[in-house]
């Protein structure tokens, strides 16, 4: 384990254990702000950014943090996303399932150099699960290597978030998926759905929203487990790239075939 990832990985389950695990089902009312629709923030969001936002600046001195808290707050700190070495956390992922007391929910935090992803982190804080990746280095389950595998499935299982489509995308994707892949629903946490592309749960996962605190750790994860992670028109995923739609592969065969189904 080198000293950077066991630094970040022992920042990360503090934090979720002291911060996040400990006001699991343990909120007030008051507690759970709306930012948006479909779009909460906790008292445990807030300070889990806080402590993370300290913790990491501290590893590696002279970095700056880009945190989704932080940017609702002041979006010119996406600003800096591309300069220097930037550190890219979601404080809490899954939010909505946290704030009503469900699973999953997960703490990310990538580290990028001049806007190049060079290593994610995903901890599940209710089982302790960390993936990590580090980019040309692997991808790594609780510090075991991992290769992504195919659910093995007779048609490809996929997690298709087309509530956040538009009306015709919608119709268009779901009509082509019909007979050909088994949709399951999403776990509205990216910290468990790339997982879930890796571990053989589930083959294939589409996005539509892609703020980089809920793919910059995912995408590098599945890409270094021998998976694929591209734009619909089969760009990679970069940051600073505002676009909408991704889709995640368990392999670049499969990311192929599943594109050509779904988007012709």
């Amino acid at each position: 384990m080198s000293p950077l990832h066991a630094a970040v990985d022992g920042l990360m389950r503090k934090i979720g254990r002291d911060v996040v695990m400990a006001r699991f089902r343990n909120l007030d009312a008051a507690d759970i702000e709306q930012k948006a629709k479909d779009d909460y923030v906790t008292v445990a969001d807030k300070l889990s950014e806080e402590r993370l936002t300290e913790g990491l600046m501290a590893i590696l001195p002279g970095s700056h943090v880009i945190g989704e808290e932080a940017v609702a707050a002041d979006a010119s700190v996406l600003d800096r996303i591309a300069q220097g070495q930037a550190w890219i956390v979601d404080p809490i992922d899954g939010t909505g399932n946290y704030a009503a007391g469900r699973t999953p929910f997960a703490i990310m935090v990538a580290l990028a150099e001049e806007g190049i992803v060079q290593a994610g982190w995903i901890l599940d804080p209710v089982t302790r699960r960390m993936c990590h990746a580090a980019l040309g280095g692997g991808a790594f389950v609780d510090n075991k290597r991992i290769m992504a595998r195919k659910t093995g499935a007779a048609l490809p299982i996929a997690a298709l978030a087309t509530r956040y489509l538009p009306p015709d995308v919608r119709a268009s994707v779901l009509a082509r998926a019909a007979g050909h892949i088994t949709e399951v629903e999403v776990p509205h946490c990216a910290g468990e759905q790339y997982p879930r592309v890796v571990l053989g749960t589930n083959d294939l996962a589409l996005f539509w929203r892609s703020m980089p605190w809920d793919h910059a750790p995912g995408s590098l994860f599945v890409e270094e487990a021998g998976g694929r992670v591209a734009r619909l028109d089969g760009t990679p995923y970069r940051l600073g790239d505002d676009r909408t739609g991704l889709l995640s592969a368990a392999s670049p065969r499969l990311w192929d075939e599943a594109a050509k189904l779904l988007f012709g």
